[in-house]
């Protein structure tokens, strides 16, 4: 099976998308969002939609960054640079601004499951900071000179959706009273800034040491 990373490629990769799928974003917020206003299960409909437009995502870097490959090696080397910059801006800005979880429990007349999963998707596609994320973080797992890199990528996606839909899933079910608890232990989000900054900022330092070699 060419299509499977390394053990430890994949551990790693599982790590970080554990910290990012438990790290606040927008994604996040809505679904949390949703559940306090409508439910939880309109709040899972959310979470199916983020992770639709997740897939969009991994389908356009695997067959982009694929063809990156098979035209220009030395591009992808610059892309995985220019990711491993990203990676550190992401643990600067974690540790200078910090995480937020604003959600304000405001009634609403319930949408359908369709309207639901839309607003998860159009939130997850066009959030710019997705967008780059991915084109920057997946990369970082597969190397140019891989026949199956457009398989790995299919693949690193497919458990990203894996590994973040149960992490949402349980926020959502958890949702009262972890709003509560996390705006009322500020350090707690605190210490996720410092995790995820160390652990990108080590992801960023060995891609630049590998490819100084």
């Amino acid at each position: 099976m060419d299509f499977l990373p390394s053990l430890p490629t994949l551990a790693a990769f599982a790590a970080a998308t554990l910290l990012l799928a438990a790290t606040p974003g927008p994604d996040m917020t809505l679904s949390i969002s949703r559940a306090l206003a409508q439910g939880k299960k309109a709040a899972l409909f959310v979470v199916v939609g983020t992770s639709l437009g997740i897939v969009v995502h991994t389908m356009l870097v695997a067959f982009g960054i694929s063809a990156l490959i098979t035209a220009s090696p030395t591009a992808f080397l610059i892309l995985k640079t220019g990711g491993a910059a990203y990676l550190f801006w992401l643990a600067v800005h974690a540790i200078r601004f910090g995480s937020k979880l604003t959600v304000a429990k405001v009634e609403a007349q319930k949408g359908t499951a369709l309207a639901n999963i839309s607003s998860g998707f159009w939130v997850n596609l066009l959030n710019p900071k997705v967008i780059i994320f991915f084109m920057t973080f997946l990369p970082q797992f597969v190397s140019a000179g891989d026949p199956a890199v457009t398989q790995k990528l299919l693949f690193l996606g497919l458990c990203f959706i894996l590994i973040g839909m149960p992490v949402n899933a349980s926020v959502i079910f958890a949702a009262d009273w972890l709003t509560s608890w996390l705006q009322n232990n500020k350090k707690v989000l605190r210490g996720m800034d410092y995790t995820f900054a160390g652990v990108f900022s080590i992801f960023a330092a060995k891609i630049l040491l590998t490819q100084a070699r």
